[in-house]
Formats: C-alpha cells, structure tokens, sequence
C-alpha cells in the first residue's frame, strides 16, 4: 500500500475507534437496560423469533429461510446505508457495537415477510399485491409510530416515502433472488455440477 493510502486508512480506523466509544457512552446513558426503549427492542427482536418459531410451515422452511434471509440481508444493508450516509438514526439499540437497528434488521422485519410470504403461499394469494400492502403498512404505519415514540429519527428532508421505496425494493429482490434459486433447483440447466 502506498504511504499516503495506509495515513488515510489510520485514519478511518482511528475515526471508527472514536465513534465506538461515543456510542457506547451514549448507550452507557440513554440506551441501557434502565430504560424502557432498550426492553422494547429486546422485544422485537424475540418476540418476532419465538412467533416465527411456532408458526413457521416446517414443510417449507428451507423456502421460507432463504427468502427471510434475503430480506434481513438487503433490509440490514439499507439500513447500516441510511445510518452511515445520515439519512436517519436509531436512538436505542439493545448493544452500542451493534450494526442500525438489529431488532428490526434481523427480526421484526424479516419474520413479518417470512409469515405473510408463507400466508400467499399456502393461500394461493398474489405476492405483489400483498408485499405492497405490507411495504405500505411498515413505511407509513410502524414508522411513524417509531418516529413519535422516540425509536426512529430522520437526519433530514428524508419521509416516509423513500422508506416505502426502500421496503419494496427489498421485498421484489428478495423475491426474485428466492424464485431464481427454485428455478435452479428445478433444472440442470447451465449446471456443469455431475452427480
């Protein structure tokens, strides 16, 4: 590496360090255990798993599994993008080291689209129509509600509209990634694998 790219580079990991010990002083503060916030994310983030537990369709687990990965893997990626690029906040997270919300990343999220994803399966229902109902009820329901109780802030002139957009595009890639895997599994088709 060249001199003026490792400078820069201690720089950013230097900067990283710093912004770490902020946060966890912020959390030491405001986010920890003694406040009512931190226990409903902790909340959201069990809560959701347990449900998904009980009621996830066993016969269609690995399917259901795939396409809930995909949305908590693009979801997790917007979410740290909005964060790191100032778009919006998270004022409580359940531990400071922590990417966004993890609650919402990595639960609430992804197992509200994984059991109305296995709802339209099982019913026969048209995915597009259902997702954007659900895309719609997170960006101008839950949102707002996160906005008024303190869980979620914007940075800016950002609304609930790009959060819509963001939602869906998530759920049409997570989608298309699932239906192209099952396409695969049915077809040898450019497959150089042998059994």
């Amino acid at each position: 590496m060249k001199e003026d790219q490792l400078k820069l580079l201690e720089k950013i990991r230097k900067s990283e360090i710093k912004l770490s010990d902020i946060w966890i002083n912020y959390w030491l503060e405001y986010s920890n255990p003694s406040v009512w916030q931190f226990w409903l994310c902790i909340a959201m983030l069990v809560i959701p798993l347990v449900i998904l537990i009980l009621f996830i369709d066993r016969k269609k687990i690995f399917h259901l599994g795939f396409y809930g990965y995909g949305i908590h893997i693009f979801f997790a990626m917007i979410d740290a993008f909005g964060v790191i690029k100032g778009l919006w906040i998270y004022p409580y997270k359940i531990f400071p080291a922590l990417p966004a919300s993890v609650s919402l990343d990595s639960s609430f999220v992804p197992v509200t689209f994984i059991l109305l994803y296995q709802y339209i399966l099982n019913k026969g229902k048209n995915y597009y129509i259902w997702i954007l109902l659900l895309c719609l009820a997170l960006a101008f329901i839950l949102k707002p509600l996160m906005v008024g109780i303190g869980l979620f802030r914007f940075g800016g002139k950002e609304n609930f509209l790009m959060l819509f957009w963001g939602y869906a595009v998530v759920a049409l890639i997570s989608k298309w990634i699932t239906d192209f895997f099952i396409f695969l599994s049915k077809t040898r088709k450019w497959s150089l694998y042998r059994e």
